[in-house]
């Protein structure tokens, strides 16, 4: 397959890594607001995110759970068969499998099996670049692998990104294996302790700089790391597709007032995201629990918007952030571009009124890719930056530069007249600030 460079030159596309079918069970008293259709599709995403080939996917009804292989006997060996038909490798179950169950269908189907967790961890083994990300992800890998050891330590093998959850040599030397995985997850957990010390002594050494912290959370392929280039002049990888981008970034961004905020791009949220990737991932979370604003960005045109969104809130919880009530969520409704005209309009008129009923500002239009509502978005986060500042009446000597350049570092000069040798201010500084400054300065 071929596509086209940036520069218009024709180049090859990556090689698949194999051929998969791709199974979502449905089992009974599951409740989703999702269509199982809408389901399935997102799980043939991920599988071609790590470029694998998927001739078949299909739900599958569950009327009984068995223990033993989840589908029972029948459809796994039917299931066995489709895979054979379709010269598969692999088979994607798009739901979580104990290590019992895929050993099972393994042995049924003669095909390697793998659950929805253990292809997100696939994915992420394969994309995650910075050291960080490679610590994290590893640290969730081997929590995962560790209960299972159907491969032996096969991601030290590999010829290909990933945690070799797809393949590798066959059960063997288990005991040793065991020992090894968990003098690795020791080793891990203190290095990530360090990255955790480190982090907060960055945090630490922003807030004595004064510069707020604006993190961005979302679900996977929301827009969140075209919108960070878009705000920071940054080159984060941002494309169609899940889980483009990884690691954690933080660039700094100019909001209209001129002050500076810390911008922080985080891993994307999804639906049933492993628990062992939210545990290893605590450091880069913890950016999210300490930043002073939380943009929650938000693909208003995907037809689960709402669905992703309670997902997204959901993994907020677990990091103790109420979403709904927390002054400092603020969504960020994207790709309005992909929305019809009328569409547009009528959210439009849906904000201007929520803006009008409450007072303030819960939700912003944009589109990342086209830069449509980026100057609302900029104005937003100076009036939530500057809520609770006092607002100070100055007269400073004009020959006085440097506290004429500290009060328009620190604070939002809303208002200046020079006359009689005199720069008369109207400013607006946080608290902390305007005790800071009255300490320096000998203010009129």
């Amino acid at each position: 397959m071929q596509g086209q460079s940036a520069d218009g030159a024709s180049v090859s596309a990556p090689a698949p890594t194999g051929r998969a079918l791709v199974i979502l069970p449905l089992l009974p008293g599951e409740t989703s607001t999702r269509q199982p259709q809408a389901r399935l599709a997102e799980a043939v995403a991920l599988a071609e995110a790590i470029r694998l080939d998927v001739p078949h996917c299909e739900v599958v009804k569950v009327a009984r759970p068995d223990p033993a292989s989840l589908f029972g006997r029948g459809t796994a060996e039917r299931i066995g068969g489709m895979a054979e038909a379709f010269e598969a490798d692999l088979v994607v179950i798009d739901h979580a499998l104990s290590p019992v169950q895929q050993r099972n269908l393994e042995r049924i189907c003669m095909a390697k099996v793998i659950d929805r967790t253990g292809l997100i961890l696939e994915i992420f083994g394969e994309r995650a670049r910075t050291r960080e990300g490679q610590l994290q992800v590893e640290l969730a890998a081997l929590t995962y692998q560790r209960s299972r050891l159907v491969r032996s330590w096969t991601h030290l093998e590999r010829q290909r990104g990933g945690f070799g959850f797809l393949g590798g040599p066959g059960e063997s030397q288990l005991e040793l294996d065991r020992r090894l995985i968990a003098e690795r997850i020791t080793r891990l957990k203190r290095e990530l302790e360090e990255v955790r010390r480190t982090r907060g002594l960055h945090r630490a050494s922003r807030q004595r700089g004064d510069t707020p912290l604006v993190a961005l959370v979302g679900y996977t392929n929301a827009g969140k790391s075209t919108l960070f280039n878009r705000l920071s002049g940054a080159d984060v990888t941002a494309q169609d597709m899940l889980f483009a981008t990884l690691d954690p970034t933080v660039r700094q961004v100019p909001l209209p007032s001129g002050r500076t905020i810390a911008l922080s791009d985080t891993v994307g949220f999804i639906s049933d995201l492993p628990t062992q990737l939210v545990a290893a991932f605590r450091a880069t979370l913890e950016e999210v629990q300490a930043a002073d604003v939380i943009l929650h960005v938000r693909d208003v045109s995907h037809p689960d918007s709402e669905a992703q969104k309670a997902d997204v809130e959901r993994v907020l919880a677990e990091l103790g952030i109420d979403a709904e009530n927390d002054p400092r969520v603020v969504e960020v409704l994207n790709k309005t571009d992909l929305l019809p005209a009328t569409a547009r309009g009528a959210l439009g008129m849906r904000l201007t009124n929520q803006r009008m009923m409450e007072g303030a500002e819960r939700a912003v239009a944009v589109s990342a890719l086209t830069g449509l509502g980026l100057d609302d978005l900029l104005d937003t986060l100076d009036r939530r930056l500057s809520s609770g500042w006092r607002v100070m009446e100055l007269s400073i000597d004009l020959a006085d530069g440097r506290a004429l350049a500290w009060l328009y570092a620190h604070g939002q000069v809303l208002d200046r007249r020079d006359e009689e040798g005199m720069a008369r201010l109207r400013v607006a500084l946080d608290p902390a600030d305007a005790a800071r400054f009255e300490t320096q300065f000998a203010a009129g």
